[in-house]
């Protein structure tokens, strides 16, 4: 149990983190090798992008678990809390309907495709899995933001409901 609650609270933090920094000694290395040895690496550039890459998708997951994705607000703004929460509801349904459907459909690519990298030659699966495992990371993390909002949504329903049985009885 400790380390399904590690997993929820750390995961994509470490996986970003790991990734962020091989990128930038990969980077740094190859800078060196070229500029001050005379001498470049084959391979530096394509694993480079390959990693940065798995950053974005890993990264949409951590942006949704911390709640940083940019989002247009002036529609929302003309509601009230419980307007605004119900806007988000439909708004992570919708998400998690796009996530579902690249992981579904980048499933069967990653399946498919037979390809190597040309300076790696490493399936090609390996990259392309990405998107799907990035998405399947974004649906989790939207069902979990899905239930916190009918969590929400029920405190302020039950609240409302106390407020209005208070009225009744003359007592606000």
């Amino acid at each position: 149990m400790k380390l399904i609650k590690w997993l929820d609270e750390y995961l994509e933090e470490y996986v970003l983190i790991l990734l962020s920094i091989l990128t930038v000694v990969i980077v740094f290395t190859q800078v060196f090798m070229r500029y001050v040895l005379g001498d470049s690496l084959t391979w530096s550039e394509e694993v480079a992008r390959y990693l940065f890459i798995w950053m974005i998708y890993i990264g949409v997951s951590y942006g949704v678990k911390k709640g940083k994705h940019l989002g247009v607000d002036a529609f929302p703004m003309m509601f009230e809390k419980k307007g605004k929460l119900i806007i988000d509801m439909i708004a992570t349904i919708a998400f998690f309907i796009f996530a579902v459907v690249i992981s579904y459909f980048g499933l069967d690519i990653v399946l498919r495709v037979t390809r190597e990298s040309a300076a790696l030659e490493i399936p090609m699966g390996w990259v392309y899995a990405a998107p799907v495992v990035g998405m399947v990371l974004t649906a989790i993390r939207l069902v979990q933001k899905f239930i916190w909002q009918v969590k929400e949504l029920k405190t302020m329903n039950r609240a409302n409901s106390e407020e209005q049985s208070d009225i009744k009885e003359g007592i606000a």
